[in-house]
């Protein structure tokens, strides 16, 4: 029996909604639905309905939020980098403290799932991914948290960190990653030959930080595509990044889009404002699967972000040039159910029987949202209103 009715709602294209709610879930989603005697009715105001966002790719044991502000420092090597910030977290708070606060951050936003990277290595064992692990734990039933094993510092070049990845299959991780395999690691068939191995060998999904340039960058993908359709991975191999598909003349994007859609290889971008990135629709239209993330958040890597996807996905249509509804409703798309269907999300959006999450936006549509990146919203968990709220 339903519970209530939310009415006055607009939907995506700014057409009336109203979405009924029984037991948490949803019993009846159109427009002009019966009302039952008794029947209580929660008048949205008009304003837009949306499902949850999906947070592709995020670093929860990185950040510094809910820590003190920690000053960008330049670095001139990725060695470089890796030393600084290993400085700066030493002297922080703890993973956990950090993790909590920045997955309160991004639920008050809207955020409901999320794939986050955890370093893995031969000098940081598994001591972040057991942290981050114990917050996804405190906040299961709020937001759905996917952890990937990351071997920040190399998978060749760290001896360890191979078998530490196989071992943290076990420890809580569901996904294992690579990065950069010949600028960083020296060996791209040994880096891939490991990752694959083991999501062969585990039955795990794969999602590899490329930040390769140019040519180099292509080659890379197309390696990535010829392992995943000799091993039968498509569906659940994911690239991060991968500049490279800004960089090379578009038919060179052509080709590796037609391979990577072929092999079932999505690609993670989070629209950076210093380095070209994938072009969107390019590779939309050849069929593969693109998706979005916030990446990293105020922390030794770069001083910006806040874990709002839809600011995330304003700033993937300003740098895209997307100026129609269209385009701006791909961006939206990239921030939900794309990300929902990487990382595998059950029971995602706005369908009978669905547990009854969404939020409210005020905006006419999801262009507008988009466009916009509205701060006032409201969150709907399971039919009743959740107690974060902006606005």
């Amino acid at each position: 029996m339903t519970d209530r009715i939310f009415i006055n709602a607009v939907d995506r294209d700014g057409n009336p909604l109203e979405l009924a709610v029984a037991n948490g879930h949803f019993s009846a989603i159109g427009s002009g639905l019966p009302r039952d005697e008794g029947i209580e009715l929660v008048d949205l105001g008009g304003r837009l309905v949306v499902p949850g966002f999906v947070d592709g790719h995020i670093h929860l044991d990185k950040s510094f939020v809910g820590d003190r502000w920690h000053p960008h420092q330049p670095a001139n090597t990725l060695r470089e980098r890796l030393a600084h910030e290993k400085r700066e977290l030493a002297a922080s708070a703890p993973i956990a403290d950090r993790a909590d606060a920045l997955v309160a951050q991004a639920v008050s936003f809207g955020t409901v799932a999320m794939r986050c990277h955890v370093d893995v290595d031969a000098t940081t064992g598994f001591a972040n991914l057991h942290a981050v692990a114990g917050v996804r734990e405190r906040w299961r039933g709020i937001v759905d948290i996917e952890l990937v094993a990351f071997p920040q510092a190399g998978v060749v070049s760290c001896p360890g960190t191979a078998e530490l990845l196989d071992a943290a299959m076990g420890e809580g991780a569901q996904v294992v990653g690579g990065i950069d395999p010949e600028t960083l690691d020296g060996d791209s068939e040994g880096q891939l030959d490991i990752v694959f191995g083991i999501a062969e060998r585990r039955g795990v999904k794969i999602d590899i930080h490329l930040h390769e340039p140019g040519h180099g960058g292509i080659a890379q993908l197309r390696r990535i595509a010829e392992h995943t359709r000799a091993l039968g991975l498509g569906g659940g191999v994911a690239v991060s990044h991968a500049y490279s598909l800004g960089e090379v003349p578009e038919t060179d994007v052509d080709r590796i889009a037609a391979e990577l859609a072929g092999a079932g290889v999505a690609i993670m971008t989070n629209a950076p404002g210093d380095r070209p990135f994938p072009p969107v629709q390019r590779l939309r239209k050849a069929g593969v699967e693109v998706f979005m993330g916030n990446d990293n958040i105020q922390d030794a890597w770069w001083p910006y972000g806040n874990g709002d996807m839809l600011q995330r996905a304003m700033l993937l249509g300003y740098r895209s040039g997307f100026y129609t509804d269209a385009d701006l409703g791909v961006a939206f798309d990239m921030i939900g159910h794309a990300g929902a269907r990487v990382i595998g999300l059950q029971d995602y959006g706005l369908e009978v029987g669905n547990d009854a999450t969404f939020l409210v936006l005020d905006a006419p549509n999801v262009a507008a949202a988009v466009a916009a990146a509205p701060y006032a919203r409201r969150i709907v968990r399971c039919g009743e209103f959740a107690d974060a709220t902006h606005g």
